[in-house]
């Protein structure tokens, strides 16, 4: 029905205020292209500014595009579908992007790479992550995400006298190009199965040939499996995961804190849309490799970051475990894990980057911040940066009157909820599985707490800090907490939206 009528003309008006956002985003980033030519380097700050504005814009456009449409609202022949979940993949993507600029700032005047071409990857990234959102074709999911990874390729690598950040980029790049032939592989046979590339238009065309037992169920599956492996990469999911360390390590530290939160967010509504529309039917297939995927990622995760001395390294296993965590909710694809998937990302979003934001203020000389021990003594140099890392590694492993329980409450209880409706002991056994490795996740956690508070150190140097850096710590420990202590409104939020 929509299809015909959006047919009558090429575009309008009304399609193009739908993507009103990225638009924003793409001006923004054409601009401080030209701006990285106009300004003198010592004023290179001003672009950092401009873009923080440019996303704070955009975060208006998307309210008042909330306001303004009922939802869902579909355009560009099908192709782009603005419902509840975009939009609050968008608001998740945009605070990410938002707080990635404030923590770069002192960041690059550190490292000397203070350059306005910097924030428009930033900017173009969520362009393309924004798309991942809300596109509703499989050539637009496409597109979007290797706007997406492009970019990132070059953000890894952009402080280039690092070697380390050379080396990392290199092997993201390697492995992405895999992951997006895996991809396209399984794409290219759903669209020659289903004959449209448009995810509704999929659903409803394998939906009989799976009820009949038809003789292209092998080509599906196989289509459905290759399509989850090149998902499994982008959400770093075993055994596509032998990328992330190197890469977290290796990248600038704004940019790891980017890398491991805006892309996984964008990169689980992308799977979450290519599962539960397009491969809804299949989903007694797809539920056990995502079960069993989830259960390995999840062990591997926590169980990798315990022997890990380097913070970023650390957290990199901490973000492959946090990936089989989220994955609970499009298994379980009911209520309480569609809430329980946004709340945690956007808890994830939150806590990653003030972590990631208190390592850089330890970068300074003689305290660079990403090895574990660094931290020792932090509570007595700065008892109010310490407190922060706590909030942030505490809600990471789900200790209540944090955001992170909220979001693992719901995430397991999810679980519990879709084993009660199929009547299947394998959900309870997995719900059981992930509070355990919970448990081991706190040991890793706690080794930050232990150091800031209980071990004494020689370096009395005063931390970094600017004014961005202290309002994205400010941001983000305020919204963990107050998730934690009072969720009902992004409860409610997620609710609404979500259906």
């Amino acid at each position: 029905m929509f299809l015909q009528a959006n047919t009558t003309k090429l575009y309008s008006l009304s399609d193009l205020t739908l993507i009103a956002p990225e638009l924003i985003l793409t001006i923004g980033a054409s601009v401080a292209l030209v701006l990285a030519v106009l300004l003198p380097r010592e004023k290179k700050q001003t672009a950092a500014w401009f873009s923080l504005g440019v996303v704070l814009f955009a975060i208006v456009s998307l309210v008042l595009l909330w306001q303004t449409n009922v939802l869902p609202v579909t355009a560009f022949y099908g192709t782009v579908r603005i419902d509840g979940l975009a939009v609050l993949f968008k608001g998740i993507l945009l605070v990410a992007s938002a707080l990635t600029i404030a923590i770069s700032v002192k960041f690059l005047d550190i490292e000397n790479e203070q350059r306005a071409e910097y924030y428009a990857l930033i900017l173009f990234a969520a362009v393309g992550m924004m798309f991942m959102a809300c596109g509703f074709d499989l050539i637009v999911l496409y597109i979007s995400l290797e706007l997406m990874a492009l970019t990132f390729y070059v953000l890894v690598a952009f402080t280039k006298r690092d070697k380390r950040s050379n080396e990392a980029a290199m092997k993201y790049f390697l492995l992405g190009a895999f992951s997006s032939g895996l991809l396209l592989y399984g794409m290219s046979l759903l669209y020659g199965v289903a004959g449209s590339t448009n995810l509704e238009a999929i659903g409803k065309a394998i939906a009989p040939a799976i009820a009949a037992g038809s003789m292209i169920r092998p080509l599906l599956l196989l289509g459905m499996i290759s399509l989850a492996a090149g998902m499994f990469f982008k959400v770093s999911a075993v055994p596509f995961h032998q990328w992330t360390p190197d890469a977290y390590e290796g990248a600038p530290t704004p940019v790891t804190a980017f890398l491991s939160t805006a892309s996984k967010a964008a990169s689980f509504i992308m799977f979450a849309r290519l599962l539960l529309i397009a491969l809804a039917d299949m989903r007694v297939d797809w539920s056990p490799l995502l079960g069993i995927t989830a259960a390995v990622t999840i062990l591997v995760g926590n169980w990798g970051a315990v022997t890990q001395n380097n913070s970023k390294r650390l957290l990199a296993y901490s973000s492959i475990a946090n990936a089989g965590y989220l994955l609970l909710g499009i298994i379980a694809a009911n209520e309480w894990g569609y809430k329980g998937l946004v709340i945690y990302l956007f808890v994830y979003v939150l806590m990653n980057i003030g972590a990631f934001g208190v390592v850089i203020s330890l970068k300074s000389k003689g305290a660079i911040g990403e090895d574990v021990d660094d931290f020792a003594g932090l509570g007595v140099r700065a008892p109010f940066m310490a407190l922060m890392m706590t909030v942030f590694m505490l809600s990471s492993g789900g200790l209540p009157a944090t955001g992170g329980f909220i979001g693992k409450l719901y995430l397991f209880g999810s679980l519990i909820q879709r084993g009660a409706t199929d009547g299947r002991n394998w959900y309870y056994v997995l719900a059981v599985w992930a509070v355990i490795n919970t448990v081991v996740s706190f040991y890793y956690y706690m080794r930050f707490v232990r150091l800031m508070y209980l071990s004494g150190t020689e370096n009395q140097s005063p931390l970094i800090s600017s004014l961005a850096l202290k309002i994205a710590l400010g941001v983000a420990f305020t919204g963990v907490i107050i998730i934690g202590i009072y969720p009902q409104p992004i409860l409610r939020l997620a609710e609404m939206l979500a259906k």
